[in-house]
Parts: structure tokens; sequence; C-alpha cells
């Protein structure tokens, strides 16, 4: 059994959007699990392994990337890089859930090969976590020819994704729209490509489009990397009860207004927040913290929403076990503050003046994986594992 208690919190923000800030200053972890929620006097005579003096900052739920182009492992052949997806969970990143394996170099098109694709990406992530994040791996690309027993065998076999629709030969919601419900029946979440073509062999997908094949999510709305119209944009908010992805390669102005949109029509609980990299944009190991900012900063969204955003509703949407910081679910938590230097006083201040905090841990299943990130900018007041309550 492993017992740890983070105390000195200064802001807790819980994940969940009706209620973003936790009247807390501590939390026990008890074998990588959240033990407590409470204040110090409630929590400070539990025995413990260890202490992790948060010194005042923010502690969030570790941040969830709604939108990556993994392959296999921890490389993107897109931009031939090694490592990215270590590199976010040094963004506060502790969960990745891919869009499509799409980037794979000769990415078999035929049924039973992207059937194959995506079962063994699915397993392989199952079983590998870079830098010590959770991918949700395995987005099947519609193909022609894919069948309902099909999707029954993935299912059984441990997919429970689709990948954006769009990027495979079934395009049109009259091809797409039965493997859809296929993919319901077996428990799938369902993505689906919106706006102007992001790589060849992929189409323009408009609301109308989107709205007659009827997935879970409307990825990228604000474009990835070109964004629909804004009418198209207020359709998808206003007409239907998708999730509402945003994403950092894609259009900012398109952001804010989906943002504004969400504001007005009190649809927040539906927004998610991607990177949809790598890409042709790079790869951004602070893009989930970059979207935060600007929605925080550019927009009437608090900075405690906007990590809810990044967090409990995409988890909610996927059906994670993380995203939250309530008892019972896994210790995956993120210690930030205001960078040095900057106009804030803590790290939702910071947020909102347009600033990336500064984060000095990452504890993913109550282990600590990062202690001072190596990509952002320096936190002002730092996490840091203490012998006992006093601080020495």
């Amino acid at each position: 059994m492993t017992r740890t208690l983070l105390t000195n919190i200064g802001t807790i923000v819980s994940g969940d959007l009706s209620n973003p800030i936790l009247a807390a200053d501590s939390l026990y972890v008890r074998d990588g699990i959240i033990n407590r929620v409470g204040r110090i006097q409630e929590l400070g005579g539990l025995p413990t392994d260890s202490v992790i003096d948060v010194n005042g900052s923010t502690i969030v739920p570790g941040l969830i990337d709604s939108h990556c182009h993994v392959v296999f492992g921890d490389y993107t052949p897109r931009q031939n890089q090694i490592g990215f997806i270590d590199s976010e969970v040094h963004g506060g990143v502790t969960s990745i859930i891919s869009a499509g394996e799409v980037h794979l170099p000769g990415r078999p098109k035929d049924p039973a090969g992207t059937k194959a694709l995506a079962i063994l990406a699915a397993k392989a992530f199952q079983s590998f976590r870079p830098g010590g994040a959770k991918v949700l791996g395995g987005a099947v690309i519609l193909e022609k020819g894919l069948t309902e027993s099909d999707f029954e065998e993935m299912a059984r076999e441990g997919v429970r994704l689709v990948g954006e629709i769009g990027l495979g030969s079934v395009k049109s919601p009259e091809d797409a729209a039965p493997m859809v419900q296929w993919a319901k029946k077996n428990g799938m979440t369902v993505l689906m490509h919106t706006g102007g073509t992001s790589i060849p062999g992929s189409d323009t997908v408009t609301a109308d489009q989107v709205i007659a094949t009827n997935p879970h999510v409307a990825c990228h709305v604000n474009g990835g990397p070109t964004a629909v119209a804004p009418s198209e944009i207020e359709k998808l908010i206003g007409q239907t009860n998708y999730a509402i992805e945003i994403v950092h390669c894609g259009n900012p102005k398109a952001m804010i207004l989906a943002l504004e949109l969400g504001l007005k029509q009190n649809a927040l609980g539906r927004f998610i927040i991607g990177n949809d990299a790598p890409s042709g944009t790079g790869v951004i190991p602070l893009g989930i913290l970059r979207v935060i900012a600007m929605a925080a900063s550019l927009t009437e969204v608090s900075a405690a929403q906007a990590i809810c955003m990044a967090t409990g509703n995409t988890a909610r949407i996927f059906g994670l076990q993380t995203g939250f910081i309530r008892e019972g679910l896994p210790a995956d938590l993120v210690a930030m503050d205001t960078p040095m230097g900057s106009v804030g006083f803590d790290a939702l201040s910071a947020i909102e003046a347009g600033d990336v905090p500064g984060i000095s841990m990452v504890m993913i299943d109550g282990k600590i994986h990062v202690w001072t990130s190596r990509n952002t900018p320096p936190a002002k007041r730092k996490a840091k594992a203490v012998d006992n309550l006093s601080g020495n």
C-alpha cells in the first residue's frame, strides 16, 4: 500500500463544470486512487508514506488531449519525431485520445487491413504508456466494405473509437451512417471531421453532413486546420447535442466565435479541447494549455471552466475513469502556478491574462512522472516532496 498526502494547496480545480472549484486544501491518495478530498485538519492525521507540499499552487486534474494522431509507440512519422507524447506529459496531459492512426506509412485501406490496424493500435497502447500517459488508441478509420460483424469483432478486441469520419474512403453520410449505428451499438465513441480538407484524400465536411451522419463528436469546429463558416459553427452548437471540439491546430478566430456561442447558449458542458497534432502544424507539447489560455483570456470563459473543458468534459464524453478530482478516481493530478514574470498571482489568474502556467508536478495513478516541466516556463511556487507536515 502506498499513501501520499498532498497539502498546502492554494486552489483545487475539480474538472466538473458545474462545481469547478473545490473547498479543500489537501488530497489523500492511496494506491494510486484519490481516497479523500478535504482540509488538512481532517486529513493531516492519516498515515502516509510521503507528503507533497504544493506550496500554495494550484492542483488540476490531468489534462486530456481529445484529438491526437498517434501511430505506434512514442513516434510520429508525420513530423519524424520521437518522444512527442512524453513531451505532452510535460505539458500537463495525462490522457490522450486517438482520432485515427491515419499517418501510418502504407496505411492499409481495405476492410481487413483497417480493422487489423485499429485492433493492433488499441492493444499496443493498452500495454504502453509513453511518459506515463494513458493513450486510448485504435480509432478505426472507416473504409468501404466494413460490415457489422467487423465492428462486433473490433469491439470484442478492445477498439473503443471510430476515427474522424472523412479521413478514409467512407465520406458521405449515406455510406457512413450505417457504420455509425454499428459502432454505437458496440459501445464505440464516434468522431467526425468538420471543416476544410486536412490531408490528401480527405474532403470538406459541412454541418449538414455531420448532422446526417450523427457522430458523438464534431471534431475541430474551429478548423482542422480550416474552419467551416460561422453559420455552420452556429448550427452545430445550436441545433445538435454533439460534443464540440476546439483544437490548437485550427483557426483561433473561429475558436473564439465557438466559445462565445457556447457561453450564450449555455453549452460549455459540450466543449472539449484537443491538439489535432501531430499534423502539418507540427507537434505541440503545450497545445492544450495554450488553448486553455486563449479561451480564458480572449473570451468570458473562466480559467477554471476552460480547464474543466480539457478534463472532466472530455472524460465524460469518452467514458474515461479520469478527468475529475473526485474520491474513488485515479490520482491523475497536475500542480501548476503562475509562471515567473507573469502578472498573474496564481495559475488561474495567469491563464486569464493569457499566460501558460508553470508546471511543477505531474502525477499519474499516484506516481510522480514529472518534477518541474521541461516545456513550461518555471512556476513561481513549486510542489515538492517533504519529510513531514512541517515542510522539512
